[in-house]
């Protein structure tokens, strides 16, 4: 084995010639040992509370209280009254569970409501929603059943990796990400070649918090008589003029053609979505493994998903919150010095580039009390780690600022600034 702990990465262990499964997860195991040593874990850390912007963590056999960035409540919806007491309701209703496939007597009038619930919200009233346990689900589940060896799959490189499994069995060609020429360059070459030609963006990207041009690359898809899927789970409930999300200020949410994402970001709960025309939706409920095989989704987790997408419209104080803090928080990080690209989400990161610095700088903010993600390859390039931030409403001044402190002090013993 030709593996050096201090350099490597998760991927680096996925396969190693000449090594069996067990000799593998034995070899991985010393790797996250040496992580542990290094305070470079911050991984499956158990949290003891709810998604919050304070959240007691365990480490290393102690537990605290820290200042936490790495959940995607976006609006505090985890923790709100309405909700809960919405998910109270579909219990006490409908009991915990469907025991069944939606297929074969698993699918129930709460299932029906949310999917026409998440439907109407974007506005698609002559077309229908499908509804998945998770978002990943959702999207590897969706191109799965719609792409085969006769179709194409065109993707921007910074999609989600549930984008990448859901294109295992079709062809898949990547562009440069938001790079419109490449793109343009792929449906040309492509045109002629495939059966289905189906461009898969984010609306905001997870990683870099950075949105696509969505205007622009609808019109080349059409162009080159292509489809256009966007799954915008950073953007819903954050952007768009009344929280739609990327493609509301567009003028194209009733143009495009596949439009997916999750339930557990801002609506803060579980599951995944698929909005399409009706025939795509039944095609995918009686075609998808994942619909014909799988239980769905139990009654608190709908009712909940109900209520919080109604609470969009009903408390858009939370979204006002929510932009206050993402702006005043960035603005700290720009006045440090500090990278943080080009976000224009509640996904802010402060690019480090180094993976091992990167782990350092974790390590310290933790020691700071702020609980926070390095992320480091594959993720991302590997010389482009940085430390992700989930900027939420529930955020108070006084957590930013600590969090901004410590990264002050950081910065004075290890130099990330980039400026």
């Amino acid at each position: 084995m030709n593996i050096n702990f201090s350099t490597a990465t998760f991927k680096d262990f996925e396969n190693i010639p000449g090594y069996d499964m067990m000799d593998r997860a034995d070899i991985y195991y010393d790797f996250l040992e040496y992580m542990r040593k290094n305070g470079h874990h911050h991984y499956r850390l158990q949290n003891n509370t709810g998604c919050s912007s304070v959240m007691n963590v365990g480490t290393e056999n102690i537990t605290k209280e820290f200042v936490s960035f790495v959940t995607s409540d976006y609006l505090g919806f985890t923790q709100h009254p309405k909700v809960k007491q919405a998910a109270i309701e579909g219990v006490e209703k409908y009991g915990t569970g469907t025991a069944a496939t939606p297929l074969i007597g698993g699918y129930y009038s709460y299932h029906n409501d949310l999917e026409a619930k998440i439907a109407s919200f974007f506005g698609r009233t002559k077309d229908e929603a499908v509804i998945f346990t998770t978002g990943y689900t959702a999207n590897s589940a969706t191109l799965q059943i719609l792409l085969q060896k006769e179709d194409i799959a065109i993707v921007d490189m910074a999609v989600h990796a549930s984008v990448y499994e859901g294109c295992i069995l079709t062809n898949r060609k990547t562009f440069p990400h938001n790079n419109l020429e490449a793109l343009e360059h792929i449906l040309k070459t492509s045109e002629n070649q495939y059966r289905t030609k189906l461009v898969v963006i984010d609306g905001v990207y997870s990683q870099d918090g950075d949105t696509a041009p969505i205007e622009e690359i609808y019109k080349l898809v059409k162009k080159y008589n292509a489809y256009l899927m966007i799954d915008d789970v950073h953007g819903v409930g954050i952007l768009g003029e009344t929280g739609r999300g990327t493609i509301e200020d567009t003028g194209l949410l009733d143009k495009i053609d596949i439009i997916t994402g999750t339930f557990s970001k801002t609506f803060g709960n579980l599951g995944g979505y698929v909005i399409a025309n009706k025939s795509l939706t039944n095609f995918i409920r009686f075609q998808s493994r994942q619909q014909i095989f799988s239980a769905t989704t139990p009654p608190s987790t709908a009712t909940g998903i109900i209520k919080a997408i109604e609470l969009i419209d009903e408390e858009p104080h939370w979204r006002a919150k929510l932009w206050d803090n993402i702006n005043y928080f960035k603005k700290g990080l720009n006045d440090l010095g500090l990278e943080t690209g080009t976000t224009c989400s509640a996904v802010v990161p402060v690019k480090i580039g180094d993976p091992h610095i990167t782990g350092d700088v974790g390590r310290m903010l933790m020691e700071h009390g702020v609980y926070t993600n390095p992320i480091i390859y594959p993720a991302v390039a590997r010389k482009d780690a940085r430390i992700r931030m989930s900027v939420t409403a529930t955020h108070e001044k006084e957590h930013l600022d600590k969090t901004l402190n410590a990264f002050e002090d950081i910065n004075k013993k290890l130099h990330i600034a980039k400026k």
